[in-house]
Formats: structure tokens, C-alpha cells, sequence
């Protein structure tokens, strides 16, 4: 037997390899994670139409979110920009003293047009290096200025010709972004050689101060919050709602995983890659929405308000944390939402068969900020500090918990509704199949409302703690014109001219100076200082009760109720002025200086009663007209007019702004008004406007985003439905429905929870409800949402419902 013929032994299997170890904790996640992701961009034409949607509706919130987070950089940028312009060093010392190289003279040349404001300054240099305002290249000469690109453009417009009269200096330059708030501002300079120390004008050596900020209502202060919460909570509710969309499909695919078998964690860690990729590229969009809207901001003017695109940056940890929260919470509400589902490999439970929803545990987020806030300690005007976490956390919670509430109160109501025409069935029996759909679609309307509904409750009942009565009669003037120098002669030309200027119907004009008595001195010691008022006795009948008059008298004038014939133990008061006592015109400076301009009161001045001027002042001291005084030059004096027009003609205002530059562009005009409001109140409301606004295009855009997203996931159907004959206009009527159901439930939710969170936000400050109904407004703007959704979605439902939706692949 040769070696070859023995039989070989039997080979042994080689030893089993041992499996590789399944990835667990961060790896697991790390795997699912990205395989989600992939099947995000690998899934075809649905995979890549959900992402989008998610992408677009995250995209939106983020970019608000980002505007938001520039809002504080924004405001100290202006601020600066404000106060860098602002001269320093201001003084009014008589001509060649305090002057130096860099000295000039400035004044206020200020005006309105229209309703917007026109800042401007006359400027005049002292040295030769004289340093021009910020933005401005060099001081412009007289008959010269500069001018901001707005100004610039209005001036060239037809709508800017009465202003162009008025500022009528050859521009011979622009001011540059260095020296404006915002692109829209109008301002300009302009030189003038007429400015001087003693007359009109004041002495700076450069620009640039810091000033602190005016201490901030502490009450006002608790309406801020209010705001922020309210304008930044819809949009949290709204992303969470976008990194939903697609769920049904996503439903059946997670299925087909779990057929091949992958277990309930990992198709959950799968899902929540998908949303998280469609959530990065949110991020994406959303960033690239905001640097566009960034460049669009600064040619657009919302509510008075533009910024520089530059100026619109978001502060950097903000930012971080809006980058790193957003996919963060796109993976929890994936893992949230699908944790109350299962996912088994023949379907979805949630598919299959309703489950009624349970509502104590949707209760208790509104109970818990309800707590909150009524735990807050009461704020007043005496409170130093007023702590933000109770405020943010209480209402947040409330308005989120209302958007826990709605899909159960949109399912109880749904379930009850039967019978009606064919386009209502359809929309009801879609929404009792899928009302959590509809539920998250109308979530971020229904917290915006209630937001709204809460802060007007507080800004209906705070706006009389921030109104100023200013005992101005409008009913007597509309404007009051006022100049730091002059005399007679300058007031009866400010008369003459405006009586003459287009729709004016009234004008009252006089001198004001102080004088000073020169008898026996009043008990403190000092010579007593009262007004001297200078005017024809047409003006004089204005502001008192003349029994008479002729030019040449004069009148001693008191307070209604008091006696300006009144003695004190040494022979006199300090108010009132005596007939035939010497008066020093220069108002006691002449009695320092050894040079008093004397002037007799004439014995013949009989007492009267003075009554407010349209300005609300109270004339009391000496009234003279014209002749009383004769040729004598009183220094230091006021002169002033007001003025009524006729609100028939138009550009009435205009007219007389238009007046007042041709007499002397330093005048300054005042419009008259009953009541002046609190600028940091006006302030705040300018930021509700502004956020209120962005906020709601934010919402009518989601709705119409996600609108889009349940039409096509109904495709298919609503194909069928027209190939069975069904009419087109009937499933556009269902769509309205659709849309209406869930939107009226919310605005009722919303009312209720506005309702209460304002109570008690009001109770935080002391107040009680003024108004029951501010919910008015607020449905309406909810019912002209509905509108503009759906006539904005028929174009794609026209489309959906071609025979073309029923091929499948």
C-alpha cells in the first residue's frame, strides 16, 4: 500500500468565529443615526420631498430665530451710532472765549415730513480743524449740505418737492453710514454763517459721549418678557411641527425595517437620523434666508424701522446654542412622538386603529405655569429688579401646554360632527382619521394668538400709567413755532407770514423774557424775577382777560383765583410786579454787570387774569404791547406762535414747517397733542409691531408649508376621487375645511389660555382686566389666515388632482 492509497483523515470544521458585538450606547445612536441620514438622500423622490419640506419649515424658524438673536446687537449698534454723532463739550461762552482749532458752532435744525422725521443740524466752524460729524467728509459752507442716501433719494422724487423747498441748500455731499441710525434715516447738515454764541448756537470741540441709559420701568419691564416669550415660543412650537412632516410615509418605510429586522430602538434611532439630517439642512436654509433677508432689510422700512445689514448679526452664543438646539430637539420630538407607537413589520398601530387621547397629562403644563405665575411676586414702581425665569417659565409653559390641549379638544369635537354636505364629510372624516396632523398644523396660530391676546390685555390696561396729560388744547392750536431769540419785529413777522401761508387759519405770537424788579427786595432777600410777555393786544386777549386795550398799555396778570395785588410783610411778593416800580429788563444781570436796562412799569398797568395758552402755559407777570416799551431792545428773550390750520387743506403741516425754514430754519416746531406717551413704552410697542408682524408671516407661512405637505400626502386619493367623478370645487371646499375646523378650535383654545395667562400676568403688576373682548381683532386676523392658506393652496390642489397622481412606483 503506497502512502498514497491510505485514506486521509477527515477534516475538522474550522472553530466558529465568534459574531461581532452589536454597537451599543453612543455607537448604536452614532449607527442609526447616520444610516437615518442616508436614507434621508437615498430614499427617492418621497425621501428627498420630505426633506425638503423639513428643511423649509425648519429653515423659517431658524430664520427668525437668528433675527431674533441680532436684536441685541442691533440695538447697541444704533445706540452707538446715536451717541457717537452727538457733540461734546457743549458750551455758550460769549465770542473768543473757549474758542480753539477744533472748535464750531451747531444748532438743532430738526423738522418733520409727512409723519417722518427729519434730523438735521446747522453747523458753522470756529478753527480750522474743526472735525466734521461722523460719516461727512467736511463741514459744508454756508448754502451748503450733506444729505443721507434717503434724503438724497426723497428730495429727487416728486413726493419730496414741499421738502425740497424747504431744504433748498445745494447738496454737496452724503452722509455716510458712520453717521446714521439706520439707511432709512433721513438727516442732513448744513452750513450757515449766521450762528453765533449770542444769538443761536453752540460751541463743541468734537462728537462722541456715552450716556447711560434712562432706568427702565420696572412694570414695563414685565410686558418685555411677555414679549420675548410670545414672539419666540410660536416659533420653538413650529419647528418642532416641521420636523414632523412626512410621518405617514416615513411610518411605512420604518415598517419595511422592521421586516428585515431591525428592532423598535433602532428604527426609532433611524427615524430620528432622518429628521435630523432634514433638520441640519434647516439649518442650511435657514441661515441662508437669514443673510438674504439680512442684505433685503436695509431697503426696507417696517413699521419706521430699517437696519444696516451689517448691523444685523447675531450675537455669537446665541447663535451657538440656536445651531446646536435645533438638531437636538429635532432628534428628541422624532423619539418622543414615536415612542407612544409600534412599529411593527406588517405596519404602524397608529394606522390601524384610533386610540382615544388622554387628557390629564395635557393639563398639567398649563396647572404647572399657571402655578408659576401666580407664585411670582407682584412688581410695582418702587421694585429695583424684576427676575425673568418665573415670568418665561410660567408663560411658556401655558402657551405650550395649549398646543398639548388642541389635539385633544380638535379630536372630542371632530369625533362628535356628522351629516352635512360632501366637501364637510370629506374634511371631517380626514381629520377624525388624522387630527394630529391637523392639530400640529395649527399649533403655532393658536399659541401666537394667545401670546397676543395676553399682551394686549396688558398693553390695554398699562397705556394709561404711560400716558402724560399735556394740558396742550388742540382745539385752540395744532402747532406751537418757538425761537431763543428775538423781538417784536420777529413776532409779527412770524404772525404776518403764517396767517399768509396756506391753510392756516389762526396765529397767536409773543415775546417772553425774565425781568426783575428793582423796589424793596422780597423776604428771602434777593429782587423778585418774573415774565415779561410782549404782544399786540389781539395776542395779549389770547392768554388773558383784558377789559381793554389799546396799544401802549400794560397789564399786571395773575392766576386765576390768586391777587397779584397780594403783600407780603415787606410790601410785596415775589411773583408779582407794582405799577410804577423800576424794572430791570436784563432780568438782574444788569444789576451784577453795572449796566441794567431800567424800565418803568406805568402806573396806569391794571391787574388781570391770565388763562393757559394753547401750549397749556399760564401767562402770569407783566403783558405789555408794542408801545409800552418803545424802541427799548429786550435781550435773552423767546419768541413764540401757535398756530392752527385747517384740516381740509392738504399738506397743511407742510405748508407751515415750509414757513418756519424760510423765517429761520432754527425755529422749532412742535405739533400740539392732548397726550404724550412714554418713550420706552413707545418703544416697546415699535418692537411688538415689528416681532408681531415677522411672527405671523412665520405662522401663514407654516401653515401653508404643511397645508402643502398634507395635499401631497393625499395625492394619490384626491386623483381617485376626481377619476370616481368627484367635482373639483367640492374638494376645494373640503379643503377650506379642513383648514377652518382646526383653526376656529384653536382660536377658541387660544382665547381661553390668552385669557388667562393675561389675568394673571396682570395680577403680577396689580392690575385687573380692563377689557373682556381684545380677543376681537385677533380671531379675525385668524379667519383672514384660513383665507389666504387656502386660496395660496389651490394652485398645487388643482395640480394633485390629475390623472397623472394615480401612477405609483
Amino acid at each position: 500500500m503506497t502512502l498514497l492509497d491510505r485514506e486521509a483523515p477527515p477534516l475538522s470544521p474550522p472553530p466558529p468565529r465568534p459574531a461581532a458585538a452589536a454597537p451599543t450606547g453612543v455607537r448604536a445612536w452614532a449607527r442609526d443615526l447616520a444610516l437615518g441620514m442616508r436614507f434621508a438622500v437615498s430614499g427617492g423622490r418621497e425621501s428627498w420631498a420630505r426633506t425638503a419640506l423639513t428643511a423649509v419649515g425648519v429653515g423659517l424658524g431658524v430664520a427668525l430665530l437668528f433675527a431674533a438673536a441680532a436684536v441685541p446687537q442691533l440695538l447697541d449698534t444704533r445706540e452707538s451710532r446715536s451717541q457717537a454723532r452727538d457733540t461734546t463739550n457743549a458750551s455758550s461762552q460769549k465770542p473768543g472765549k473757549g474758542i480753539t482749532d477744533t472748535t464750531f458752532l451747531w444748532v438743532e435744525a430738526s423738522t418733520e415730513y409727512r409723519g417722518d422725521p427729519v434730523t438735521g443740524r446747522l453747523l458753522r466752524p470756529e478753527g480750522a480743524n474743526a472735525p466734521a460729524p461722523p460719516g461727512v467728509a467736511k463741514i459744508p459752507g454756508p448754502g451748503e449740505m450733506v444729505v443721507s442716501p434717503a434724503l438724497r433719494e426723497l428730495l429727487a422724487s416728486s413726493e419730496g418737492a414741499l421738502l425740497a423747498q424747504r431744504l433748498d441748500d445745494r447738496i454737496v455731499g452724503t452722509v455716510g453710514d458712520a453717521g446714521l441710525v439706520d439707511p432709512g434715516e433721513l438727516r442732513f447738515y448744513a452750513g450757515s454763517a449766521m450762528l453765533t454764541v449770542e444769538g443761536v448756537g453752540v460751541r463743541s470741540s468734537g462728537y462722541g459721549v456715552e450716556e447711560s441709559a434712562a432706568p427702565f420701568d420696572p412694570i414695563l419691564m414685565v410686558l418685555v418678557i411677555l414679549l420675548c416669550v410670545v414672539l419666540l415660543v410660536p416659533v420653538a412650537v413650529f419647528i418642532a411641527t416641521a420636523v414632523r412632516f412626512g410621518g405617514d410615509r416615513r411610518d411605512r418605510r420604518l415598517a419595511a425595517l422592521r421586516l428585515v429586522g431591525a428592532d423598535a430602538r433602532t428604527v426609532r434611532r433611524i427615524a430620528a437620523g432622518e429628521t435630523l439630517f432634514g433638520a441640519v439642512a434647516g439649518l442650511a436654509v435657514g441661515a441662508v434666508l437669514f443673510l438674504i433677508l439680512r442684505q433685503v432689510v436695509g431697503h426696507v422700512r417696517l413699521w419706521g424701522y430699517s437696519a444696516f445689514p451689517a448691523d444685523v448679526t447675531p450675537a455669537p452664543p446665541l447663535a451657538l446654542f440656536i445651531v446646536l438646539a435645533v438638531p437636538v430637539a429635532a432628534v428628541l420630538v422624532t423619539q418622543a412622538a414615536l415612542s407612544s407607537v409600534a412599529i411593527e413589520p406588517l405596519g404602524v398601530v397608529r394606522n390601524t386603529g384610533l386610540r382615544e387621547r388622554r387628557l390629564w397629562w395635557r393639563l398639567l403644563l398649563p396647572v404647572i405655569g399657571v402655578a408659576v405665575l401666580a407664585s411670582t411676586g407682584s412688581v410695582d414702581a418702587m421694585t429695583q429688579t424684576v427676575g425673568p425665569v418665573p415670568i418665561v417659565v410660567g408663560a411658556s409653559c401655558v402657551l405650550i401646554g395649549l398646543a398639548g390641549l388642541l389635539p385633544w379638544v380638535l379630536e372630542a369635537v371632530v369625533g362628535r360632527l356628522r351629516g352635512g354636505p360632501v366637501s364637510w364629510q370629506l374634511a371631517i372624516r380626514r381629520l377624525q382619521l388624522s387630527s394630529g396632523t391637523a392639530a400640529r398644523a395649527v399649533s403655532g396660530i393658536t399659541v401666537a394668538v394667545a401670546g397676543a391676546i395676553a399682551l394686549q390685555m396688558m398693553f390695554g390696561v398699562m397705556q394709561k400709567d404711560f400716558l402724560q396729560i399735556t394740558g396742550q388744547d388742540t382745539e385752540r392750536a395744532d402747532f406751537y413755532v418757538t425761537s431763543e431769540y428775538g423781538d417784536s419785529a420777529l413776532a409779527e413777522r412770524m404772525v404776518q407770514e403764517f396767517r399768509e401761508t396756506k391753510g392756516v387759519s389762526e396765529v397767536i405770537g409773543t415775546v417772553e423774557t425774565y425781568v426783575a424788579g428793582t423796589g424793596a427786595p422780597s423776604k428771602h432777600g434777593w429782587q423778585p424775577i418774573t415774565t415779561l410777555t410782549v404782544g399786540s393786544c389781539a395776542m395779549l386777549k389770547e392768554i388773558a382777560r383784558l377789559p381793554s386795550c389799546r396799544d401802549g398799555d400794560a397789564f399786571v396778570s395773575h392766576i386765576g383765583g390768586g391777587s397779584a395785588g397780594a403783600k407780603e410783610q415787606n410790601g410785596r411778593t415775589d411773583e408779582a410786579a407794582v405799577p410804577g416800580e423800576r424794572i430791570d429788563l436784563t432780568g438782574g444781570d444788569g444789576a451784577r454787570t453795572g449796566k441794567p436796562a431800567l424800565w418803568t412799569l406805568p402806573r396806569s398797568a391794571r391787574t388781570v387774569v391770565a388763562f393757559p395758552d394753547p401750549m397749556g402755559d399760564v401767562h402770569d407777570g407783566i403783558l405789555v404791547t408794542p408801545g409800552a416799551l418803545g424802541s427799548r431792545d429786550l435781550p435773552s428773550t423767546t419768541t413764540k406762535a401757535s398756530i392752527k390750520v385747517d384740516p381740509k387743506v392738504p399738506d397743511a403741516a407742510e405748508y407751515v414747517r415750509g414757513t418756519a425754514a424760510d423765517i429761520d430754519p432754527t425755529l422749532r416746531i412742535n405739533a400740539l397733542k392732548n397726550l404724550e406717551r412714554d418713550k420706552h413704552y413707545t418703544s416697546v410697542q415699535s418692537g411688538l409691531l415689528v416681532g408681531g408682524t415677522l411672527t405671523m408671516m412665520l405662522i401663514a407661512a407654516s401653515l401653508l408649508v404643511s397645508q402643502y405637505e398634507q395635499l401631497r400626502e393625499r395625492k394619490r386619493l384626491l386623483s381617485v376621487l376626481v377619476a370616481f367623478g368627484t367635482r373639483r370645487g367640492t374638494l376645494a371646499w373640503s379643503v377650506l375645511w379642513q383648514t377652518a375646523v382646526p383653526v376656529v378650535l384653536g382660536t377658541a383654545l387660544a382665547v381661553a389660555g390668552g385669557l388667562v395667562l393675561g389675568n394673571f400676568m396682570l395680577g403680577i403688576i396689580g392690575k385687573s382686566i380692563g377689557d373682556w373682548w381684545v380677543f376681537v381683532p385677533y380671531a379675525a386676523v385668524g379667519a383672514a389666515v384660513i383665507m389666504l392658506v387656502t386660496v395660496a393652496s389651490l394652485p398645487p390642489l388643482w395640480r394633485m388632482m390629475r390623472p397623472e397622481g394615480l401612477r405609483t412606483e
